[in-house]
């Protein structure tokens, strides 16, 4: 089987979709799909990334022409978020095309379903075609020119998306939300990095419990509510740490809410890392915060810290309390109260952080492995060929024997 993986964003860019691209990607080719040909197209420019390192082939920024005659000469089509290049071009060259929402672009022109003029959870307008609210939406950040074509490109976008063989959500929240034909839910998977050589975590420090977000400060994540629920903390006299992982257009912002409030014994900023510097900084990590404001639609790295059995603190909302269930602490979104009050109960029932983090890990084991998420994708991949199969001959007109 010919598979092309089209992702607008691959590596070097680092994030949730990049991620689990390469993993679906490399696990194909292993001995679990043996006639799997994987392809991987992308925008994304290599700069100086060695594309060879990789076991499947990497074609980056194609031609129109280029990526309709890659499309030409594979047998099925997986789409990472809904671009509408190659969701035309699938369509036009009459492939079967699995689309896997990992945000909300098929049914939002932000792709965050949140109206920004309030920067409240938008509770649906395009679905509810309130197209009005979706110009002014987006003309908040953009001109009223590009607002206008951002909406009108919605409409073929939906249209060829209700049209793919396979509509895949990573959480059972992106599938309610979407409501998109022959849909079904496949959860992120990740290997279980603890059967790797990596150590366990370190016994509970009840005496100075550290406190880390890890991701982008972008203004969805909901940093500043971490920032102040730290400030109720500080002014307390608590003994925690908050370690901020990350890097992003909000730092100067954050950075200031830190200085304002003098939490500069308390909160430090790391900067983006990755690989041994990552592992370095969560090493005493065992508290992992997700304040969010806006509709996860999972939190790939809620899992990850899951399976690492560290307890994790999240906004109940979206995919994002799908994915940590009952076995972490949450609370309402944007509530800096509430927030403190998770984070107040663990500094004062240490004990809660080794008995949640072991469940935590449980959870992951059982529905986010690696090798269930590659079984689900090779399974759909099959079941989309043959209803094309049989699509193309119901097609085929009917010849009557006399």
């Amino acid at each position: 089987m010919k598979l092309l993986i089209y992702s607008h964003f691959f590596a070097p860019s680092v994030g949730g979709v990049e991620t689990s691209v390469e993993s679906l990607a490399q696990g194909l080719l292993g001995a679990r799909s043996p006639d799997m040909n994987v392809t991987v197209v992308t925008q994304t420019a290599s700069a100086t990334f060695e594309d060879d390192a990789f076991p499947f082939r990497v074609v980056r920024r194609p031609t129109l022409t280029k990526l309709l005659v890659l499309i030409r000469d594979t047998d099925i089509v997986h789409i990472a978020g809904p671009s509408l290049a190659p969701l035309f071009l699938a369509f036009l060259a009459r492939k079967p095309f699995v689309v896997e929402h990992h945000g909300y672009q098929a049914i939002c022109p932000n792709g965050l379903l949140t109206y920004l003029p309030s920067g409240a959870i938008c509770p649906g307008h395009f679905q509810a075609h309130r197209y009005w609210k979706c110009f002014r939406c987006r003309n908040c950040e953009v001109s009223a020119v590009r607002s206008l074509s951002s909406l009108l490109l919605m409409f073929p976008r939906l249209w060829l998306v209700r049209r793919a063989a396979k509509n895949v959500a990573i959480t059972r929240h992106v599938l309610e939300r979407h409501n998109l034909p022959r849909s079904q839910v496949v959860y992120y998977g990740i290997e279980d990095p603890l059967v790797k050589g990596s150590s366990r975590l370190s016994a509970t420090n009840a005496v100075d419990t550290t406190f880390a977000f890890v991701g982008r400060f972008v203004r969805e994540k909901g940093i500043p509510i971490l920032l102040k629920a730290a400030h109720h903390l500080a002014k307390e006299g608590r003994m925690f740490a908050v370690r901020l992982i990350g890097d992003g257009p909000e730092r100067a912002m954050l950075e200031g809410l830190i200085r304002r409030d003098h939490l500069e014994n308390h909160v430090t900023i790391t900067g983006y890392l990755r690989g041994q510097k990552l592992t370095e900084a969560l090493s005493d990590v065992r508290v992992v915060v997700m304040p969010s404001v806006w509709e996860e639609t999972a939190g790939l790295a809620a899992i990850e810290q899951m399976m690492r059995g560290r307890l994790v603190i999240a906004s109940k909302i979206g995919g994002l309390a799908e994915i940590v269930g009952p076995t972490g602490l949450c609370f309402a979104p944007g509530s800096t109260d509430a927030l403190a009050e998770c984070m107040r109960r663990v500094l004062q029932e240490p004990g809660l952080i080794d008995a949640l983090g072991y469940e935590a890990r449980m959870r992951a084991l059982s529905l986010f492995a690696r090798p269930r998420m590659l079984d689900e994708h090779a399974r759909l991949y099959r079941d989309a060929l043959e209803h094309a199969a049989t699509s193309a001959s119901q097609d085929l007109p009917q010849t009557t024997i006399r």
